[in-house]
């Protein structure tokens, strides 16, 4: 049996996740939890295979920045991450870290569950946008960037875009905070990254805090 410990903010989302593992006879939840306040001392004791944790409902970059942190301390968890936003994390930090699976919050049913198997064995998954976003953001060189000055110049749509993403918010709150679609929030990002000369989203914000585009 594969021992699943379920994270997610939503009870709701606890008890569905919860529920589709349990249709797999290899795979038993062995614990839910609310948040990663407490979650080592529950990984000890309940002894998972596998942490499947939701950060689709009501998603912050502090959760991920906690789990990052969390897989830093010691022996890293296998965790499988399911995330509304892909581009919203920073998917080659989280791999490094140890996190072994990072599925869109889209996913079916049936690729959970294959997700969740082939991480108790050991192998890492990821779905065809987070590999896309992981090649597009891999820096080949492996030197920090320096950018002393943008490329080319924000529009003032970019500024309020980067402005945002200083904030946090996920892409579809930017799309509807600016009244635009999630595409046209994509291209912007994109724009952004390409102008400031960055790979994430994080470097986006603090190129513009250093050349006074944003203030945090």
């Amino acid at each position: 049996m594969i021992r699943v410990l379920v994270v997610a903010a939503s009870p709701v989302v606890r008890a569905g996740l919860s529920a589709v593992l349990t249709t797999n006879s290899k795979l038993i939840v062995v614990g839910t939890a609310s948040d990663l306040d407490n979650l080592r001392g529950e990984i000890e004791q309940l002894q998972p295979d596998v942490v499947l944790m939701d950060l689709s409902s009501n998603f912050q970059l502090s959760s991920w920045e906690k789990l990052l942190s969390l897989q830093q301390q010691q022996e890293p968890f296998a965790f499988l991450v399911l995330a509304d936003e892909l581009d919203s994390i920073e998917l080659e930090a989280g791999l490094r870290r140890g996190v072994r699976g990072i599925l869109p919050q889209t996913s079916t049913e049936s690729e959970i569950i294959a997700a969740v198997e082939a991480v108790a064995f050991g192998l890492v998954v990821l779905h065809l946008d987070a590999m896309e976003s992981v090649l597009a953001l891999k820096n080949a060189s492996g030197r920090e960037k320096v950018v002393a000055t943008p490329v080319q110049t924000l529009t003032p749509r970019e500024i309020e875009v980067l402005e945002m993403l200083a904030a946090g918010v996920g892409n579809k709150a930017i799309a509807k905070g600016l009244q635009i679609s999630e595409h046209t929030v994509k291209f912007h990002v994109s724009s952004i990254f390409q102008k400031l000369g960055v790979s994430s989203r994080t470097e986006a914000v603090a190129v513009g805090v250093r050349l006074g585009l944003i203030m945090l």
